[in-house]
């Protein structure tokens, strides 16, 4: 007897269950990626988290929406068995802000490949008659993470040309191999290698998932005219009072809630500085994150500054700095 050709290759609560399978990691990575913004230094990477916990937060609202149609709760999430849970826990594990190169290779070597070839698989099975609905978030879900992938892979690259970068990389990667294999993937379903990895698009890549608008800063000429000019202006204000060592002039151009803070970081700025220059900036929702570079006689130093608009203009709400050296002496 064949089976009726509307039939799928899932049940209503099949689908349901795996839905709430993909719900749980995109709900889990978003909260990972959002938690590691503030602790990653490097603008690239910082960025490239920002961009995409997004579209993790979009894939986990579509799911949840989905499942009303599949005759289950909307918005539930669940792992498909404590070694899912397990795995994702150490994935979140490295956060400490020198973890960089792991949080990279755990997301875009490890996690997003995988979960692309999950979600291109069950979109070969999905049946074309009666879930169109599913099959369109499954598309749309794996065009953005194959892009994500690509993305990551540029960042990747760029930043792990140091040897040490690099191998601590590689060696998170397979230790996260070797986790996601014991829970049989995400689905707790994946039997072999081929269920754990997807290829990425190529940096050239045509597709919709080409991945160069989600990346930043990797070592392009920065071009001044990015900044708006009422910005540009109050940071050229920040800059002369650094330069002229006036904490009051200083802290007027930081948000009140911020000004202890930001005080506490640049007490301990090494000078005299004779010129102050932006060296990037980005958008991230309302704020500029910009990188301001200090030169003087005695050195260099780098400060990474969040600003938010205020009544019209701007004000410092975050500094730290991310780089400083010494010029060797005569």
């Amino acid at each position: 007897m064949t089976a009726h050709p509307l039939a799928g290759a899932l049940s209503v609560e099949a689908s349901a269950r795996l839905i709430r399978h993909y719900r749980y990691v995109e709900e889990r990575m978003m909260r990972i990626l959002g938690g590691w913004i503030a602790l990653t230094p490097e603008v690239p990477v910082k960025l490239l988290f920002g961009r995409h916990v997004w579209d993790c937060a979009q894939h986990a609202d579509a799911w949840g929406k989905r499942l009303p149609e599949l005759r289950a709760a909307a918005q539930q999430s669940e792992p498909a068995n404590d070694r899912v849970v397990a795995f994702m826990d150490l994935v979140e594990s490295r956060e400490t802000p020198g973890a960089s190169a792991e949080r990279v290779a755990g997301i875009y070597r490890v996690l997003k490949p995988h979960l692309a070839a999950v979600y291109a698989a069950h979109l070969g099975d999905a049946n074309g008659i009666y879930e169109p609905p599913t099959r369109r978030i499954l598309q749309r879900c794996l065009d953005e993470e194959r892009r994500h992938v690509a993305a990551g892979a540029l960042v990747l690259d760029r930043l792990g040309a140091a040897p040490d970068w690099r191998r601590r990389a590689d060696e998170w990667e397979q230790r996260l191999l070797a986790a996601l294999g014991a829970a049989g993937g995400i689905t707790g379903a994946a039997a072999t290698e081929r269920d754990f990895t997807a290829p990425p698009a190529s940096a050239d890549d045509a597709s919709p998932w080409f991945p160069g608008r989600d990346v930043v800063a990797l070592g392009s000429g920065f071009d001044p005219d990015v900044v708006p000019a009422d910005l540009a202006a109050a940071i050229e204000a920040h800059g002369r009072a650094l330069i002229a060592g006036d904490r009051a002039a200083v802290q007027r151009g930081v948000v009140p809630e911020a000004r202890a803070a930001v005080d506490a970081t640049y007490v301990d700025l090494r000078g005299p500085w004779e010129r102050a220059r932006v060296v990037a900036c980005a958008k991230i929702g309302i704020y500029r994150v910009v990188k301001l570079a200090l030169d003087g006689v005695a050195g260099r130093a780098t400060l990474q500054q969040r600003w938010r608009p205020v009544d019209g203009g701007w004000q410092l709400a975050a500094a730290d700095v991310v780089a400083s050296s010494e010029h060797p002496t005569a």
